[in-house]
């Protein structure tokens, strides 16, 4: 992931004052334990400014509302009693190329500062820290002792100290190019290595588009640069300084993340016959960041996008990850209890034939004989021989009636069993479809996604499969959003992403005149095909629908699968049966074809 680097911290921080200088406070929110969102209010509008401290992805941006869940972290508690209804007045940094922003706070626009919150956006070491006007730290997002790092602890009621003073020289417009170019050269390396080692302020994606723009390796030696290419890269170099100082960004996203300079492109350098054999032409480098660059509207936008999908998809993965395994886990033992049920009716189906076993013996006690061990006697029916086990210290008598407490305990096991295998069975059969909607989700797309699997999550905590002392429940007022295709006529087919989905989609969208479709006995996710009064939908329809119920169902790799259809009226929910399982009556069955789905 792209960290922040001081040229984009440059960039938005420009931004927000031009557009958020002065705003009103209105509301701080958590999101999370790294980034705490500030709704601020001016003239023009309102907008939740995002302080992020997260290790990879610690910014400030404008962000998206945050969702309706209560928020019950004491950090943003703690910033809520301080600063809310003041006056954001000053967004500074501390020191030149520091990355540490001062948001200072005042009761109105001219007044000095009573807060100031300093938003330290340095990696791995990023913080997010209250302090008022003696300069004492009131609360922090995270709290350094002195064990963690005798250098620069941080803790509340103690000053704030900023970050060790930066070593390296400050890049400069004023600077010449031979005094420049010494620098970089003086110990021979690599380019993109020398220019990271000897300057300030500069990242190593932001030194890596800075040297493709030049149309050079950044990897190459710095003794093979001619002094043409010196000097192209010098002029990017001063193009950076410039956009720094007048706040000229372009931002746009890149191959490799996203850029907020419009590099210039690269001069074409004179060249002999022999240098035209021996040299790459000038084409753009296969990671140049100018190709196929996606312009954005504004830093804000750009930054929101880029760190809300990245972070998106690590979590995604993984809670993917935590779910399946869970799911796995919980599986094995419930089809190993299953499988230990079905053994003992196994045994218990042998009950019948210990009776008659039993009453054989009984029937001819003058065939026994002291000290056998067993005894074959005539069917009473097929009058076949039947050989029947003797403990050989017990009479017939004794040996019949063990035989019928056998019975008798088969019997009573077989009653005892069959509802907890049923049980069981039916456990397995709803986290199977838990699985299935699941095995649909293997790589994250859009914020849907994500929700969908925070919504599998939540139903498995409530079912209490899953224990997390910490839950936060998800917003329950979210929009759902059902996977929608298009049938070739023309109607609109609705599929549940999970369980509450479907149970969303079966027993509160659907109407009258609309079909339910779902795999036949296989896990997989309620389809439900929408029809207006008057229309009929064509075989053409049912098999779209049935091709697309197929294949987010745990079938989808198969070749045909079953598919039943009926109207919604059909379709009940058995009283206490689990999320998405359902009964249905009067169906119709047409063949699906997943892989068809696919085109």
């Amino acid at each position: 992931m792209q960290p922040v680097d001081f040229t984009t911290l440059t960039a938005t921080c420009s931004e927000l004052r031009a557009k958020w200088l002065p705003a009103r406070l209105e509301q701080v929110y958590q999101r999370d334990r790294f980034t705490v969102s500030l709704a601020l209010r001016t003239m023009k509008g309102r907008a939740w400014i995002d302080l992020s401290s997260h290790p990879t992805a610690a910014r400030i941006c404008v962000g998206d509302p945050p969702p309706r869940i209560p928020d019950t972290f004491t950090f943003s508690e703690q910033l809520r009693h301080q600063l809310c209804g003041l006056a954001l007045v000053a967004i500074a940094p501390v020191s030149p190329w520091e990355r540490v922003i001062d948001l200072q706070f005042a009761k109105r626009p001219g007044e000095p500062a009573l807060w100031h919150l300093y938003a330290e956006i340095m990696g791995k070491y990023s913080n997010i820290i209250l302090t008022a006007q003696d300069n004492l730290v009131v609360t922090c997002a995270h709290q350094v002792s002195a064990k963690q790092s005798t250098v620069r602890p941080i803790q509340t009621g103690q000053p704030y100290e900023l970050p060790p003073s930066l070593t390296d020289a400050v890049p400069s417009l004023s600077e010449p190019q031979n005094r420049w170019q010494e620098r970089i050269s003086l110990v021979p390396g690599q380019l993109k290595i020398n220019l990271l080692k000897n300057y300030r302020g500069l990242s190593k994606g932001l030194v890596v588009s800075m040297i493709l723009s030049a149309n050079l390796d950044p990897e190459q030696s710095t003794d093979s640069l001619n002094p043409h290419q010196w000097q192209q890269l010098f002029q990017r170099w001063q193009y950076w300084l410039q956009c720094l100082e007048n706040s000229k960004f372009q931002p746009s996203f890149t191959p490799e993340g996203y850029s907020v300079i419009d590099w210039p492109k690269p001069e074409k350098q004179p060249e002999s016959e022999s240098e035209k054999e021996s040299n790459s032409p000038n084409l753009l480098h296969p990671l140049h960041p100018l190709q196929n660059p996606l312009p954005n509207s504004s830093v804000q936008e750009l930054l929101n996008t880029y760190y809300t999908g990245q972070i998106n998809q690590q979590l995604f993965a993984q809670l993917r990850h935590q779910l399946t395994q869970k799911l796995n886990s919980i599986l094995a033992k419930l089809r190993l209890k299953a499988n230990t049920f079905k053994e003992r009716l196994q045994q218990s189906a042998d009950a019948d034939t210990h009776k008659s076993q039993a009453d054989l013996l009984m029937a001819n006690l003058q065939h026994w004989q002291p000290g056998m061990k067993s005894i074959s006697l005539p069917d009473f029916e097929t009058e076949k021989p039947v050989a029947i086990p003797l403990n050989p210290e017990k009479n017939a008598v004794q040996n019949a009636q063990a035989i019928y407490k056998k019975h008798q305990k088969l019997k009573r096991a077989r009653i005892a069993v069959e509802p907890l295998l049923a049980a069981v069975q039916e456990e397995i059969d709803y986290l199977e479809q838990v699985e299935a909607a699941l095995s649909v989700l293997e790589t994250y797309r859009n914020t849907q996604d994500l929700q969908t699997l925070a919504e599998i999550r939540e139903e498995l905590i409530q079912q209490k499969y899953l224990n997390v002392p910490d839950y936060r429940s998800t917003d329950k007022d979210a929009a759902i959003e059902f996977h929608r295709y298009q049938t070739p006529s023309g109607f609109e087919l609705l599929i549940g992403r999970n369980n509450r989905q479907n149970d969303q989609l079966t027993f509160r969208t659907a109407n009258d005149y609309d079909l339910w479709f779902h795999t036949l006995e296989i896990p997989g996710s309620h389809a439900l095909l929408r029809l207006t009064p008057g229309n009929v939908a064509q075989e053409t329809d049912l098999q779209f629908a049935a091709d697309m119920t197929a294949y987010y169902s745990r079938a989808r790799q198969s070749e045909q699968v079953p598919v039943v259809y009926t109207e919604p009226k059909y379709v009940y929910k058995p009283k206490g049966a689990k999320p998405g399982m359902v009964v249905y009556k009067q169906e119709r069955i047409v063949w699906g074809r997943p892989q068809q789905a696919l085109a």
